[in-house]
């Protein structure tokens, strides 16, 4: 599976952004697709993962601010993010689980918030 994520940018703190990741393939059978985040000398973490059957999941960080979604039709998956902090700055990676031995990540888009 390819991803290509897209999407991310410069925003100014209490901005909005919405991150796709289009995938080569049919995605509905996927378990799970997720995005995760990249700080600069940090760990990558998991924001935001869902399910084939559109069960949703959030980092804390995340939660009330940020809404995935999946659209099967387009083979994409959305991050929609708003209310930004400067805290969500990093590289948005989008992922593929398609079972539990295969997983796949796309290259990964910028997201940078200006306090």
């Amino acid at each position: 599976v390819q991803l290509q994520a897209s999407g991310g940018g410069l925003v100014q703190a209490g901005g909005s952004l919405r991150l796709s990741c289009a995938a080569s393939r049919r995605i509905f059978s996927i378990s799970q697709m997720g995005w995760y985040r990249q700080a600069p000398g940090k760990q990558r973490e998991l924001v935001a993962a869902v399910t084939s059957d559109g069960r949703t999941s959030y980092d804390d960080s995340a939660k009330g601010r940020f809404t995935i979604s999946r659209d099967n039709a387009k083979n994409t998956i959305y991050l929609q993010m708003s209310s930004l902090k400067s805290e969500d700055s990093g590289v948005y990676f989008c992922q593929a689980r398609v079972d539990l031995w295969h997983q796949y990540w796309g290259q990964g888009t910028q997201v940078t918030v200006s306090s």
